[in-house]
Protein backbone atom coordinates (compact mmCIF):
# COMPACT_ATOMS: atom_id res chain seq x y z
CA UNK A 1 0.00 0.00 0.00
CA UNK A 2 1.19 3.46 -1.05
CA UNK A 3 0.81 5.67 2.06
CA UNK A 4 1.01 9.46 2.51
CA UNK A 5 1.81 10.56 6.55
CA UNK A 6 1.41 13.85 7.68
CA UNK A 7 3.80 15.29 10.24
CA UNK A 8 6.01 12.35 9.82
CA UNK A 9 9.41 14.17 10.80
CA UNK A 10 7.31 14.75 14.48
CA UNK A 11 7.22 13.22 17.34
CA UNK A 12 4.47 9.90 16.07
CA UNK A 13 5.79 10.31 12.76
CA UNK A 14 9.18 9.61 13.44
CA UNK A 15 8.20 5.98 15.33
CA UNK A 16 5.76 5.31 12.63
CA UNK A 17 7.51 5.28 9.42
CA UNK A 18 10.25 2.32 10.04
CA UNK A 19 7.01 0.53 11.27
CA UNK A 20 5.51 1.24 7.78
CA UNK A 21 8.28 0.51 6.44
CA UNK A 22 8.74 -2.86 8.30
CA UNK A 23 5.30 -4.07 6.95
CA UNK A 24 5.90 -3.72 3.50
CA UNK A 25 4.28 0.19 2.63
CA UNK A 26 5.52 2.64 0.47
CA UNK A 27 5.80 5.46 2.12
CA UNK A 28 5.89 9.07 1.25
CA UNK A 29 6.29 11.89 4.23
CA UNK A 30 5.09 15.46 4.21
CA UNK A 31 6.42 17.67 6.42
CA UNK A 32 6.80 21.39 6.79
CA UNK A 33 10.58 20.99 8.79
CA UNK A 34 9.27 23.36 11.92
CA UNK A 35 10.72 20.12 14.53
CA UNK A 36 12.91 18.17 12.22
CA UNK A 37 15.98 18.58 13.74
CA UNK A 38 14.99 18.72 17.10
CA UNK A 39 16.73 14.96 17.68
CA UNK A 40 17.86 13.26 20.63
CA UNK A 41 20.04 10.61 19.80
CA UNK A 42 20.67 9.79 16.45
CA UNK A 43 18.45 10.87 13.43
CA UNK A 44 15.84 8.66 12.05
CA UNK A 45 15.73 7.44 8.49
CA UNK A 46 13.87 9.19 6.16
CA UNK A 47 11.35 8.41 3.21
CA UNK A 48 10.78 10.39 0.55
CA UNK A 49 8.89 13.24 1.28
CA UNK A 50 7.27 16.57 0.08
CA UNK A 51 8.57 19.66 2.39
CA UNK A 52 4.87 21.04 2.34
CA UNK A 53 3.33 23.16 5.21
CA UNK A 54 -0.18 21.06 5.98
CA UNK A 55 -2.49 24.36 4.53
CA UNK A 56 -0.33 24.14 1.01
CA UNK A 57 -0.82 20.70 0.24
CA UNK A 58 -2.28 20.04 -3.19
CA UNK A 59 -4.19 17.35 -5.02
CA UNK A 60 -1.01 16.49 -7.06
CA UNK A 61 0.88 15.55 -3.59
CA UNK A 62 -2.33 12.51 -3.14
CA UNK A 63 -1.90 10.93 -6.69
CA UNK A 64 -1.32 7.61 -6.39
CA UNK A 65 -1.40 7.52 -2.79
CA UNK A 66 -4.16 4.62 -1.17
CA UNK A 67 -4.06 5.83 2.33
CA UNK A 68 -3.91 8.97 4.60
CA UNK A 69 -1.90 9.05 8.22
CA UNK A 70 -2.85 12.07 9.21
CA UNK A 71 -0.44 13.31 12.16
CA UNK A 72 0.27 16.80 11.41
CA UNK A 73 -0.77 19.49 14.04
CA UNK A 74 -0.30 22.25 16.18
CA UNK A 75 -0.10 19.21 19.03
CA UNK A 76 -0.70 20.16 22.48
CA UNK A 77 -2.98 22.04 24.52
CA UNK A 78 -0.61 25.14 25.41
CA UNK A 79 0.81 25.53 21.75
CA UNK A 80 -2.76 25.22 20.55
CA UNK A 81 -3.52 28.29 22.75
CA UNK A 82 -0.41 30.01 21.42
CA UNK A 83 -2.32 31.67 18.61
CA UNK A 84 -6.35 30.07 18.83
CA UNK A 85 -7.22 30.73 15.04
CA UNK A 86 -4.29 29.28 13.65
CA UNK A 87 -4.37 26.58 15.60
CA UNK A 88 -8.20 26.56 14.28
CA UNK A 89 -6.64 26.70 10.54
CA UNK A 90 -4.05 24.35 10.62
CA UNK A 91 -5.68 21.56 12.91
CA UNK A 92 -9.28 22.21 11.66
CA UNK A 93 -9.42 23.75 8.48
CA UNK A 94 -6.28 22.16 6.96
CA UNK A 95 -6.75 18.89 7.83
CA UNK A 96 -10.68 19.26 6.49
CA UNK A 97 -9.15 20.49 3.17
CA UNK A 98 -6.77 17.87 2.90
CA UNK A 99 -9.83 15.28 3.42
CA UNK A 100 -11.21 16.65 0.54
CA UNK A 101 -8.62 17.00 -1.55
CA UNK A 102 -7.78 13.13 -0.49
CA UNK A 103 -11.44 12.21 -1.79
CA UNK A 104 -10.82 13.83 -3.99
CA UNK A 105 -7.54 12.12 -5.49
CA UNK A 106 -9.09 8.70 -4.84
CA UNK A 107 -7.53 8.13 -1.74
CA UNK A 108 -9.35 5.09 0.05
CA UNK A 109 -8.49 5.27 3.62
CA UNK A 110 -7.86 8.11 5.61
CA UNK A 111 -6.48 7.39 9.50
CA UNK A 112 -6.76 10.45 11.41
CA UNK A 113 -4.72 11.27 15.02
CA UNK A 114 -7.57 12.58 17.54
CA UNK A 115 -7.27 13.01 20.68
CA UNK A 116 -8.46 11.73 24.33
CA UNK A 117 -8.67 15.39 25.20
CA UNK A 118 -11.99 15.45 23.15
CA UNK A 119 -13.62 14.18 26.41
CA UNK A 120 -12.62 17.32 28.44
CA UNK A 121 -13.69 17.23 31.98
CA UNK A 122 -15.41 13.55 32.53
CA UNK A 123 -14.60 12.73 36.27
CA UNK A 124 -13.82 9.58 37.40
CA UNK A 125 -16.12 7.22 35.37
CA UNK A 126 -14.74 5.87 32.21
CA UNK A 127 -15.56 7.20 29.25
CA UNK A 128 -16.17 5.26 25.85
CA UNK A 129 -16.07 6.44 22.38
CA UNK A 130 -19.97 7.63 22.50
CA UNK A 131 -19.49 9.99 25.50
CA UNK A 132 -20.67 13.34 25.39
CA UNK A 133 -17.30 15.52 23.98
CA UNK A 134 -16.28 18.50 26.26
CA UNK A 135 -13.49 19.74 24.64
CA UNK A 136 -11.89 22.38 27.35
CA UNK A 137 -8.97 24.21 24.57
CA UNK A 138 -8.72 25.48 21.41
CA UNK A 139 -6.69 22.37 20.06
CA UNK A 140 -9.14 19.72 21.92
CA UNK A 141 -11.76 21.99 19.86
CA UNK A 142 -9.73 22.01 16.70
CA UNK A 143 -9.92 17.78 16.87
CA UNK A 144 -13.52 17.67 17.75
CA UNK A 145 -14.50 19.84 14.82
CA UNK A 146 -12.31 17.69 12.03
CA UNK A 147 -13.98 14.38 13.46
CA UNK A 148 -17.56 15.92 12.75
CA UNK A 149 -16.12 17.40 9.46
CA UNK A 150 -14.73 14.34 7.97
CA UNK A 151 -17.18 11.77 8.75
CA UNK A 152 -19.25 14.11 6.64
CA UNK A 153 -18.32 13.17 3.61
CA UNK A 154 -17.44 9.47 4.00
CA UNK A 155 -18.73 7.28 1.90
CA UNK A 156 -18.38 4.26 -0.02
CA UNK A 157 -15.11 5.03 -1.65
CA UNK A 158 -13.25 7.47 1.02
CA UNK A 159 -13.61 5.82 4.57
CA UNK A 160 -12.11 8.00 7.58
CA UNK A 161 -11.50 6.63 10.63
CA UNK A 162 -10.82 8.75 14.10
CA UNK A 163 -7.92 7.86 16.39
CA UNK A 164 -8.60 9.19 19.53
CA UNK A 165 -4.82 8.51 21.29
CA UNK A 166 -4.41 9.31 25.00
CA UNK A 167 -1.50 11.16 26.07
CA UNK A 168 2.00 9.84 24.75
CA UNK A 169 4.38 9.44 26.42
CA UNK A 170 8.05 7.50 25.46
CA UNK A 171 10.94 8.45 24.05
CA UNK A 172 11.31 9.00 19.72
CA UNK A 173 14.09 10.41 18.04
CA UNK A 174 12.18 13.50 17.74
CA UNK A 175 11.45 14.04 21.35
CA UNK A 176 8.93 16.39 23.22
CA UNK A 177 9.26 17.59 26.56
CA UNK A 178 6.20 19.13 26.88
CA UNK A 179 4.13 15.86 27.60
CA UNK A 180 3.51 14.79 30.83
CA UNK A 181 5.58 11.97 31.86
CA UNK A 182 8.59 12.84 29.41
CA UNK A 183 8.54 16.05 31.20
CA UNK A 184 8.38 15.18 34.90
CA UNK A 185 11.35 12.32 34.05
CA UNK A 186 13.13 14.88 32.57
CA UNK A 187 12.82 17.34 35.68
CA UNK A 188 14.10 14.46 37.85
CA UNK A 189 17.11 14.00 35.61
CA UNK A 190 18.35 17.43 35.59
CA UNK A 191 17.15 18.24 38.92
CA UNK A 192 16.42 15.45 41.04
CA UNK A 193 12.83 16.42 41.93
CA UNK A 194 9.09 15.62 40.25
CA UNK A 195 7.70 19.49 40.45
CA UNK A 196 3.93 18.77 40.58
CA UNK A 197 2.33 22.07 39.87
CA UNK A 198 -1.23 20.70 40.38
CA UNK A 199 -2.94 19.27 43.23
CA UNK A 200 -2.15 15.65 41.33
CA UNK A 201 -5.29 14.61 41.43
CA UNK A 202 -6.87 15.18 38.15
CA UNK A 203 -6.69 12.15 35.86
CA UNK A 204 -4.82 11.34 32.47
CA UNK A 205 -4.96 8.59 29.93
CA UNK A 206 -0.91 7.57 28.91
CA UNK A 207 -0.10 5.60 26.02
CA UNK A 208 3.20 5.02 24.81
CA UNK A 209 4.22 6.12 21.33
CA UNK A 210 5.15 2.51 20.16
CA UNK A 211 1.80 1.54 20.84
CA UNK A 212 0.04 4.69 19.05
CA UNK A 213 1.83 3.34 16.50
CA UNK A 214 0.93 0.15 16.44
CA UNK A 215 -2.95 1.04 16.33
CA UNK A 216 -2.18 2.68 13.21
CA UNK A 217 -0.64 -0.34 11.59
CA UNK A 218 -3.66 -1.71 12.61
CA UNK A 219 -6.31 0.19 11.28
CA UNK A 220 -4.20 0.43 7.88
CA UNK A 221 -4.50 -3.33 7.73
CA UNK A 222 -8.38 -3.72 8.62
CA UNK A 223 -10.94 -4.33 6.36
CA UNK A 224 -12.86 -1.03 5.61
CA UNK A 225 -15.82 -2.03 5.82
CA UNK A 226 -15.24 -3.06 9.57
CA UNK A 227 -13.77 0.05 10.73
CA UNK A 228 -15.88 2.97 8.46
CA UNK A 229 -15.68 6.41 9.97
CA UNK A 230 -15.71 4.61 13.71
CA UNK A 231 -13.30 6.38 16.47
CA UNK A 232 -11.22 4.60 18.88
CA UNK A 233 -9.74 5.31 22.12
CA UNK A 234 -5.96 4.42 21.90
CA UNK A 235 -4.52 3.46 24.89
CA UNK A 236 -5.18 0.77 27.44
CA UNK A 237 -6.68 1.01 31.02
CA UNK A 238 -3.45 0.39 33.25
CA UNK A 239 -2.15 3.83 32.24
CA UNK A 240 -5.31 5.42 33.45
CA UNK A 241 -3.44 7.28 36.29
CA UNK A 242 -3.76 10.38 38.34
CA UNK A 243 -1.06 12.97 37.75
CA UNK A 244 0.35 12.59 41.43
CA UNK A 245 0.32 8.60 40.50
CA UNK A 246 2.80 9.42 37.11
CA UNK A 247 4.82 11.46 39.15
CA UNK A 248 5.77 9.01 41.28
CA UNK A 249 6.61 6.70 38.64
CA UNK A 250 8.90 9.17 36.97
CA UNK A 251 10.48 9.92 40.70
CA UNK A 252 11.18 6.18 40.82
CA UNK A 253 12.22 4.81 37.57
CA UNK A 254 15.10 8.13 38.78
CA UNK A 255 17.63 6.92 41.55
CA UNK A 256 17.21 9.90 44.19
CA UNK A 257 14.83 11.58 42.62
CA UNK A 258 12.00 13.19 44.91
CA UNK A 259 8.14 14.37 44.39
CA UNK A 260 7.01 17.65 45.32
CA UNK A 261 3.37 18.28 44.93
CA UNK A 262 3.28 22.03 45.19
CA UNK A 263 -0.54 22.47 44.37
CA UNK A 264 0.59 26.34 43.23
CA UNK A 265 -1.80 26.06 40.32
CA UNK A 266 -4.84 24.35 41.69
CA UNK A 267 -7.34 21.85 40.62
CA UNK A 268 -6.97 21.29 36.58
CA UNK A 269 -10.43 21.14 35.28
CA UNK A 270 -8.93 18.20 32.81
CA UNK A 271 -9.50 15.35 34.45
CA UNK A 272 -10.82 11.71 32.63
CA UNK A 273 -10.22 7.69 32.72
CA UNK A 274 -10.49 6.20 29.66
CA UNK A 275 -12.31 2.86 28.52
CA UNK A 276 -9.98 1.11 25.44
CA UNK A 277 -12.14 -2.21 25.15
CA UNK A 278 -13.55 -0.91 21.45
CA UNK A 279 -10.23 -1.34 20.42
CA UNK A 280 -9.15 -4.30 21.18
CA UNK A 281 -12.49 -5.53 20.27
CA UNK A 282 -11.73 -4.28 16.25
CA UNK A 283 -8.16 -5.21 16.32
CA UNK A 284 -7.60 -8.36 17.95
CA UNK A 285 -3.46 -7.99 16.92
CA UNK A 286 -3.64 -4.49 19.16
CA UNK A 287 -1.99 -5.09 22.49
CA UNK A 288 0.06 -2.51 23.88
CA UNK A 289 3.12 -3.06 25.67
CA UNK A 290 3.75 -0.42 27.67
CA UNK A 291 3.37 0.59 31.21
CA UNK A 292 3.77 4.51 32.64
CA UNK A 293 6.50 2.69 34.59
CA UNK A 294 8.35 0.83 31.46
CA UNK A 295 7.85 4.32 29.36
CA UNK A 296 9.91 6.05 32.85
CA UNK A 297 12.46 3.84 32.96
CA UNK A 298 13.07 4.04 29.14
CA UNK A 299 13.06 7.95 29.36
CA UNK A 300 15.53 7.39 31.95
CA UNK A 301 17.84 5.61 29.93
CA UNK A 302 17.91 7.39 26.95
CA UNK A 303 18.18 11.14 28.42
CA UNK A 304 21.01 9.87 30.43
CA UNK A 305 22.27 8.22 27.47
CA UNK A 306 22.41 10.87 25.02
CA UNK A 307 23.15 13.84 27.30
CA UNK A 308 20.15 15.77 27.89
CA UNK A 309 20.87 19.26 29.37
CA UNK A 310 18.43 22.05 30.52
CA UNK A 311 18.82 24.05 27.32
CA UNK A 312 18.14 20.46 25.59
CA UNK A 313 14.53 19.99 27.55
CA UNK A 314 13.63 23.54 28.17
CA UNK A 315 14.00 24.93 24.68
CA UNK A 316 14.77 22.46 21.86
CA UNK A 317 12.23 20.01 22.52
CA UNK A 318 9.35 21.84 24.14
CA UNK A 319 7.65 22.70 21.59
CA UNK A 320 5.63 26.26 22.69
CA UNK A 321 8.99 27.72 23.66
CA UNK A 322 10.59 26.46 20.22
CA UNK A 323 8.22 28.32 18.28
CA UNK A 324 8.45 31.10 20.12
CA UNK A 325 11.84 31.46 19.70
CA UNK A 326 11.43 30.70 15.52
CA UNK A 327 8.86 33.43 15.67
CA UNK A 328 11.19 35.93 17.62
CA UNK A 329 14.43 35.51 14.90
CA UNK A 330 12.00 35.85 11.87
CA UNK A 331 12.31 32.15 10.99
CA UNK A 332 8.38 32.04 11.15
CA UNK A 333 5.63 34.72 10.14
CA UNK A 334 2.83 35.48 12.00
CA UNK A 335 0.59 32.63 10.63
CA UNK A 336 3.30 30.07 11.57
CA UNK A 337 4.56 29.44 8.23
CA UNK A 338 8.40 28.63 7.63
CA UNK A 339 10.01 32.10 5.83
CA UNK A 340 13.54 30.69 6.14
CA UNK A 341 13.60 26.98 4.69
CA UNK A 342 15.75 24.39 6.94
CA UNK A 343 15.79 26.35 9.87
CA UNK A 344 12.92 24.22 11.97
CA UNK A 345 15.83 23.88 15.15
CA UNK A 346 19.07 25.77 15.54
Amino acid sequence: MRVLVTGHRGYIGSIMIPLLRAAGHDVVGLDSGLFALCLLGPPPDSPPEFDVDIRDVTEAHLQGIDAVIHLAALSNDPLGSLAPQITHDINHHASVRLAHLAKEAGVRRFLYASTCSVYGSAGADLVKEDAPLRPLTPYAESKVRVEDDVAAIADSGFSPVFLRNATAFGFSPCLRADIVLNNLVGRAVLTGTVRVLSDGTPWRPLVHVQDIASAFMCALAAPIDKIHCAAYNVGTEVNNMTVEQIARAAAAAVPGSTVLVTGDTGPDPRSYRVDFSAIRSAFDEYDPQWTVANGAAELYENYTRWGLTEYLFSERFTRLVHLEKLLAAGVLDASLRVQLIGAGCE
